[in-house]
């Protein structure tokens, strides 16, 4: 039994609405520096610690970069469809929380895979989310391509399956699994946490 109590119902609640804003904002002013030859990669995707490249900042500002348009909108369709219904459950100040210790925790984990130097992207935070939602409606139905329905326990099973093989076996094919998996940990972790500690400030 879960410890909190539903904060009420919005379509889109205040942190995934100026998430949405703010990453949305930040892919169209890298699309328009990109074409004066100005690549904001270069200083806020995560570069890893052996490369001179890296800087302190990284491991919140790469959530915010994504590498095109596809990136960008499955990310934050997820992030709606998921984080809105968190939000509503928790409240903002926890989501948010939650959101941003999940990014930024994926992010420091990933730097720790030999041999992956730079990544960008909010899926490590948006991975945190999904795990979230499968933790706290566990029995809930979604529909895989909008057709087939799989309850979210099992849906979450999967895709963590997934990422394992995907990340041992295809660890370079140009997708941060293990900051996928990263992200769905530190989760994990937090949510556990909280359950432990009902009554702590987040």
């Amino acid at each position: 039994m879960t410890q909190y109590q539903p904060q009420g119902f919005s379509l889109l609640p205040t942190a995934v609405k100026h998430l949405l804003i703010i990453n949305i904002l930040v892919f169209a002013t890298d699309y328009v520096l990109q074409s004066r030859g100005i690549y904001l990669a270069e200083y806020l995707a995560l570069f890893s610690l052996p490369t001179h490249e890296f800087q302190p900042w990284q491991p919140l500002s790469y959530m915010f970069m994504h590498a095109n348009l596809s990136h960008i909108f499955f990310n934050m369709f997820n992030l709606w469809m998921f984080g809105a219904a968190m939000e509503n459950f928790w409240g903002t100040r926890r989501f948010l929380f939650y959101y941003l210790v999940c990014g930024i925790g994926a992010g420091l984990l990933y730097m720790l895979v030999p041999g992956l130097h730079v990544t960008i992207g909010a899926s490590g935070a948006v991975y945190g989310i999904l795990l979230a939602f499968g933790m706290t409606f566990p029995n809930e139905y979604i529909y895989l391509y909008f057709l087939m329905p799989i309850k979210v326990k099992w849906f979450i099973i999967g895709m963590i399956a997934i990422e394992i093989l995907q990340g041992v076996f295809y660890s370079f094919d140009g997708v941060a699994h293990f900051a996928h998996l990263g992200g769905m940990l530190i989760g994990f972790l937090l949510i556990l946490w909280w359950r432990k500690h009902p009554f702590s400030r987040f």
